[in-house]
């Protein structure tokens, strides 16, 4: 085993723990501990973003993507403007559910914003950082036990 099969193999063992770990997120509804802040759902209505993770590796780095079109405003927070085809929507849905929630949106003004609050799922944390150490060091411990055996 050379250096680049080492880093390779430790690359892709880090991704796998991570997205696992990332996955858990979801099921706890929180950041490694730290809880979101209150949802109708918990980013777990349809599941459709925790399915959306994947590990992406490199030569030299690892990520964890989503292709999902929200996945960043409601990882970091944010805010987006209300569009007459949001109000449309909020209507709709209104209409359909009867909820509050639908009717207090579509009520809001075109131009006004909606604030997301944070509900951090992947990030860097001291948690990540110590799975990669793991990682590394048990990947390195392993090449320098092969090495010595021969």
């Amino acid at each position: 085993m050379d250096y680049n099969e080492v880093l390779s193999k430790a690359l892709k063992t880090i991704g796998i723990e991570l997205k696992e770990e990332f996955d858990k997120n979801f099921e706890n509804k929180s950041f490694f501990g730290k809880k979101w802040p209150p949802s109708d759902n918990g980013l777990v209505k349809t599941g459709d973003l925790r399915k959306s993770l994947r590990v992406q590796t490199s030569n030299s780095s690892v990520s964890i993507i989503s292709d999902v079109e929200y996945a960043d405003i409601h990882n970091e927070g944010g805010k987006i403007q209300v569009t007459d085809k949001m109000k449309k929507f909020f209507w709709a849905k209104y209409k359909e559910t009867k909820s509050e929630k639908y009717k207090a949106l579509a009520l809001k003004k075109v131009g006004s914003f909606i604030i997301i609050p944070e509900r951090r799922f992947v990030g860097d944390a001291p948690e990540v950082k110590k799975i990669v150490e793991d990682v590394i060091t048990e990947q390195l411990n392993d090449f320098i036990s092969s090495i010595t055996k021969n």
